[in-house]
């Protein structure tokens, strides 16, 4: 039997892989497979990749890294089959989130953890101001001269003023039928980790 964990996004992936080895290793599992989920192929690809220069060539029966092409409101994995699902800069994309929590729910097993690291809104008397401005006058400029891309990062600013407030996330996780919800603000609330259980 494989402890499995999903994740949503390559950067994600290649650091969780060798902890989960190590932690099931040490709970004499005997192997860790982390799904890796994307619905861009050219993302995919680049994380197989980043995978290959670290020495993961795929599964064999220690585990490895497992590649699905799907979407986060329809993952195409079997209910209850994750031990984990994590998420990092993605939930902000999606078209429905209500919709994405209830499916990282559905594939989470009973004891299941969901994880959620994503661009928040700032906690912290003053900064507020000054990140509003950084995220909306300076950044666009910089994707411009760095990236020769101004759009993206003014989306980039723009998702990040539409995306629900901790309090608000916490309350559509809930909603979803996670227990146990909590979050842990990072830089003052630019951005926080979501966690919860289903139970």
């Amino acid at each position: 039997i494989r402890d499995h964990c999903v994740t949503g996004v390559q950067t994600c992936a290649l650091p969780i892989l060798p902890n989960y080895q190590s932690i099931t290793a040490q709970n004499h599992i005997p192997s860790a497979l982390v799904s890796v989920c994307d619905i861009n192929h050219a993302m995919m690809c680049v994380g197989q990749d980043r995978a290959l220069d670290r020495g993961y060539v795929g599964m064999d029966d220690t585990g490895g890294i497992e590649w699905i092409c799907g979407d986060a409101e329809k993952l195409p994995i079997p209910d209850s089959s994750m031990n984990a699902y994590t998420i990092a800069y993605g939930l902000r994309n999606v078209s429905d989130i209500p919709g994405a929590l209830a499916e990282a729910r559905r594939v989470l097993k009973p004891g299941g953890r969901f994880f959620c690291l994503e661009f928040s809104h700032v906690v912290l008397p003053g900064l507020e101001q000054l990140y509003e401005a950084y995220s909306f006058q300076i950044l666009p400029r910089v994707g411009a001269v760095v990236a020769g891309d101004r759009e993206a990062y003014q989306y980039l600013a723009e998702s990040i003023r539409r995306f629900p407030k901790q309090s608000a996330l916490e309350a559509l996780m809930r909603e979803a039928g996670f227990s146990r919800v909590k979050h842990t603000n990072l830089s003052g609330g630019i951005t926080a980790i979501h966690t919860g259980r289903r139970l």
